[in-house]
């Protein structure tokens, strides 16, 4: 598990930076209804999505259990981040319109209490955004790459917190469906195949036996333009609302 407290200072330049925040904000202001005036930005990290969705006449505030990462938003965010677990929010039930939870599902082994949080902090018009199959995102767009890993995409996806079906069924039980989506770019996040061998031989996927393990970096070393990254992930999200 990352310790965001020790990410915090270097997240940013690591994850694609202003570019891909740009890209996260406009899909989220694409699904956002004008009268949205009060979000929640639910781990808001470094607050480089958040601060892009000010408004005059809107308000966000960041809370995140990082506090270093609190530490990074407060400065975008000033007067506005809370120090917080996804889990149990730190505001009051119906307190606004609009919860966003970016890349954050897929980190965690049950996605359904962070639901309910939502579910519960929303007001009667309120908005839930979510990032879904964030770990299906590489194998949807074509590479030689994403050809040659695509056997790896199920295990990827699997029961994960974030799946499309288990966010569906687990908003339903919480009284929310979905109303929309969007997909937007992971600009920076394309990945090379060097990238991808050292990716798998460190067993970040550690659910790869060795054998499959061989062949495919083997595949991926046998590759043109080893440094090249390849196309950026795109990345989908769904709009629940009651």
């Amino acid at each position: 598990m990352i310790d965001y407290n020790l990410e915090a200072d270097r997240y940013d330049e690591s994850r694609g930076g202003e570019a891909r925040a740009a890209a996260a904000a406009a899909a989220v202001d694409q699904l956002l209804p004008p009268s949205a005036r009060l979000l929640l930005d639910v781990a808001c990290g470094t607050g480089v999505v958040s601060a892009r969705l000010r408004r005059p006449g809107r308000t966000i505030v960041g809370v995140d259990r990082s506090a270093g990462m609190i530490a990074k938003a407060a400065g975008r965010l000033p007067g506005d981040v809370l120090l917080g677990d996804a889990a149990a929010l730190p505001v009051r039930s119906g307190w606004g319109d609009g919860v966003l939870m970016i890349w954050l599902l897929h980190l965690v082994p049950n996605s359904e209490q962070m639901i309910a949080e939502a579910a519960r902090v929303l007001g009667p018009t309120g908005l839930l955004l979510t990032t879904v199959d964030k770990n299906e995102a590489p194998f949807t767009v074509a590479s030689d790459v994403a050809e040659l890993t695509g056997s790896l995409r199920c295990r990827y996806a699997g029961e994960r917190a974030d799946g499309h079906g288990r966010v569906i069924a687990a908003a339903d039980r919480h009284g929310l469906r979905q109303v929309a989506e969007t997909t937007f770019a992971g600009v920076g996040q394309g990945r090379t195949p060097r990238q991808w061998i050292g990716r798998i031989r460190g067993e970040v996927i550690p659910w790869v036996g060795k054998d499959e393990s061989d062949e495919l970096c083997s595949a991926l070393a046998a590759l043109p333009d080893q440094h090249t990254p390849r196309p950026d992930p795109v990345y989908r999200l769904v709009a629940l609302a009651r």
